[in-house]
């Protein structure tokens, strides 16, 4: 957080750093009144009604009738004013992406954090260079964006397998084939200048975006799980995203489970299509064939199943040696295997576990396909409500 060294600057600091809490709670708690936003700011009512006005003027934040008290968006406060404030969703944009090794994934976010325009598409990320995927992802976020949101977009988030560094550097992205890749310099060639732009690890976007959207998700420790063609790891303690060292924790996938294989390469997608094909004779059998036949009890899969759910077990209970979760959220295109399969995950926790480490709760995300490339608009969100915000701190 910048430190004014100035003394006529300081009143300018406050302010910028009251419009900035402001926008946090309403975010946070949704429509509030002006009583109840004062209290959340721990300001009178004459200093935060001069906050709202600015805001106000800013168009991102707009009055609107109270909500009914039956209502899940109302205050809990005492009293029944006509009048809430709330953040106006059209006031800003956020787009999310996701390059996949089989898809690519984007999305739209508004101010609110509700997200529209979700597309997901087929894409051979393994066959296509660093440059052509970048152009594809953007050109299918933008795609179709009505001129009045593209004069709102705050930036422009994506997510990739690979180890990133904080400039945006590619050292290795396995999946895809990509070494040394300077995405950021791509990424910029393809939009405009000033635009805000995250490049982040698709796990650890996956799990950003979960714990920054539900205040439930924030307290302890949770380890984000994405299963796709391999599988990554994002952690989160007490909401804050842990990149670790060097920024690689939670690579989980490269762990090996038995004979020297990678975690990754027995819960991946190609490792079940592989056997999958082996035992229905199919040559072109693909993932939503095995999930069919796992979901209708066909014996000749059910040990594949089987198996995946003990190395999942496997990998769940070294990390709770190592992070000792309170949650472990899956995501990616196979976690749609877990509930097919969720007893016998935990029979085999139970096996494994020392009585002494608790077994964490296990869930799939709501949105567990898209949920890199929301993370990564989340990512946006913060910044633009945040005092890296520019705009707020010439609006203060």
């Amino acid at each position: 957080m910048p430190r004014p060294e100035p003394s006529s600057s300081l009143p300018r600091f406050i302010r910028q750093n009251n419009m900035v809490a402001a926008l946090q709670a309403l975010f946070d708690h949704g429509p509030l009144s002006r009583a109840d936003l004062a209290r959340a700011l721990g300001l009178n009512r004459s200093s935060s009604g001069n906050i709202i006005a600015e805001l106000l003027a800013t168009s991102l934040v707009q009055e609107v009738p109270y909500p009914d008290p039956g209502s899940s968006d109302a205050p809990r406060a005492a009293g029944r004013p006509g009048i809430a404030l709330e953040l106006k969703p059209a006031a800003a944009c956020f787009i999310g992406a996701e390059i996949g090794v089989e898809h690519i994934t984007t999305l739209r976010m508004d101010l609110r954090g509700q997200v529209s325009e979700c597309r997901i598409e087929p894409f051979d990320g393994r066959s296509v260079p660093a440059g052509l995927a970048v152009e594809r992802a953007i050109a299918q976020a933008f795609a179709g964006l009505p001129d009045e949101a593209m004069e709102v977009v705050e930036g422009l988030g994506l997510a990739i397998p690979a180890q990133i560094d904080e400039t945006g550097f590619v050292q290795v992205a396995p999946l895809l084939g990509w070494t040394s890749e300077d995405l950021q310099h791509l990424v910029r060639k393809a939009v405009p200048s000033d635009l805000p732009v995250v490049i982040e690890n698709d796990a650890n976007a996956f799990a950003f975006g979960e714990s920054y959207r539900h205040l439930q998700s924030k307290a302890g420790v949770t380890l984000f799980l994405v299963l796709e063609s391999g599988v990554g790891g994002g952690i989160i303690i007490d909401g804050k995203l842990f990149r670790g060292g060097h920024g690689l924790a939670g690579e989980i996938g490269h762990v090996h489970v038995r004979d020297g294989t990678e975690l990754e390469e027995v819960l991946g997608r190609a490792h079940l299509e592989r056997r999958y094909r082996k035992v229905s004779g199919q040559p072109d059998a693909a993932i939503d064939g095995f999930l069919d036949a796992v979901r209708t009890g066909k014996s000749d899969v059910m040990e594949i199943a089987e198996d995946w759910a003990r190395d999942l077990a496997q990998a769940i209970v070294a990390a709770c040696r190592l992070l000792d979760p309170n949650r472990v959220v899956l995501g990616g295109r196979l976690s749609a295997l877990y509930p097919l399969v969720a007893a016998q995950v935990t029979l085999h926790i139970e096996e494994l576990q020392a009585a002494t480490f608790p077994i964490p709760d296990i869930v799939v995300h709501e949105a567990a396909e898209s949920g890199a490339a929301f993370g990564a608009a989340c990512m946006l969100h913060r910044r633009f409500l945040s005092l890296e915000n520019t705009a707020l701190s010439k609006g203060a």
